[in-house]
């Protein structure tokens, strides 16, 4: 079973509920029958990477803890100095990042086959709220992958002749941003434009993001959604 969220941005303080159960029901029923061979996808925004501080580590703790394993891609509003310095490793044909046993991060420009099904992930998105963050505290230029890692996206994308079951990313194709929120301020950039070419040239079935604090169908053919603390079969 694999189920995805979005936006998760930590949990809060270690008395709260968690927020994924306290707003949906599927979760309290879903979760009591997975196990480690099952899998919550979080599609950016994990927040559990941020300042090692003791609510962090609570987290963590009650993350690992449970009976399904946590994949998560990167989102804007990531400690990416954190990420980047724990080692990669391959997992289920993709690169990852180990942040514990069973609390993994999908890395950029990777696909995976998980349950019998490929998926292609490349997290990042541009904060617009930047200008109001401190850098190597609250932002990260690496927020937006490099030309290094959008070219390793692309080798990824040609060995699998850009078929896949599945995309997660963080933020939407340049085009669909645009239908979507008209008028408001997301900014195209080298991703949003990467992302539009991977709309037009791939062959998926379900395109999932996160980012926009909203859930919803974003196209008519149903294929791509956002999603936001909410929980769907994937």
């Amino acid at each position: 079973m694999i189920l995805v969220t979005g936006d998760i941005h930590g949990f809060g303080t270690p008395d709260e509920s968690a927020r994924l159960s306290r707003k949906n029901k599927l979760c309290r029923e879903l979760f009591a029958s997975m196990d480690k061979e099952d899998y919550l996808v979080i599609c950016g925004d994990f927040g559990l990477l941020w300042n090692g501080g003791a609510s962090e580590r609570w987290w963590l703790r009650w993350l690992e803890e449970k009976p399904y394993t946590t994949l998560f891609i990167d989102g804007n509003h990531e400690n990416f100095a954190m990420l980047d310095a724990l080692p990669a490793e391959e997992w289920h044909g993709g690169r990852i990042h180990r942040i514990s046993d069973s609390i993994l991060h999908l890395m950029r420009g990777e696909l995976f086959e998980i349950e019998g099904r490929t998926f292609f992930t490349l997290g990042g998105a541009e904060s617009h709220d930047k200008p109001y963050r401190i850098p190597g505290v609250s932002w990260w230029p690496e927020e937006l992958p490099s030309e290094e890692e959008l070219a390793h996206a692309r080798e990824t994308l040609d060995a699998c002749g850009w078929q896949m079951d599945g995309i997660l990313t963080h933020c939407l194709p340049t085009r669909l941003q645009r239908e979507v929120f008209p008028g408001y301020s997301y900014p195209a950039n080298a991703l949003t434009d990467f992302l539009e070419t991977l709309y037009d040239r791939a062959d998926f079935s379900t395109w999932y993001a996160g980012h926009y604090h909203v859930s919803g169908k974003v196209t008519t053919d149903h294929r791509v959604h956002i999603i936001y603390q909410t929980l769907q079969l994937l």
